[in-house]
């Protein structure tokens, strides 16, 4: 699948939308009334659900990189592998 269109190192639409709310969020904790209220809000209503969103996003990606680790090289690759005589 090297090449194909699906195939990206990141999902960059992703990463923007988790910093964009890691933003907001950071502003609102800084209105929060004491500082324990906005450290505990920021963690729940922030870290916390960005790490999740991360984390479920990442799944395709990781069995993809575990089933080609599973597969071996394949048998182009091998020709490749012999050296130069």
């Amino acid at each position: 699948m090297r090449g194909s269109r699906y195939e990206a190192p990141y999902n960059r639409p992703m990463y923007i939308v988790a910093i964009a709310w890691l933003y907001v969020t950071l502003l609102v904790a800084a209105m929060e009334h004491t500082l324990l209220a906005g450290v505990m809000g920021f963690c729940f209503y922030g870290l916390l659900p960005v790490a999740l969103l991360l984390w479920l996003g990442g799944f395709s990606s990781r069995r993809r990189r575990r089933l080609l680790a599973n597969q071996g090289p394949h048998p182009r690759d091998a020709e490749n592998t012999k050296g130069d005589q």
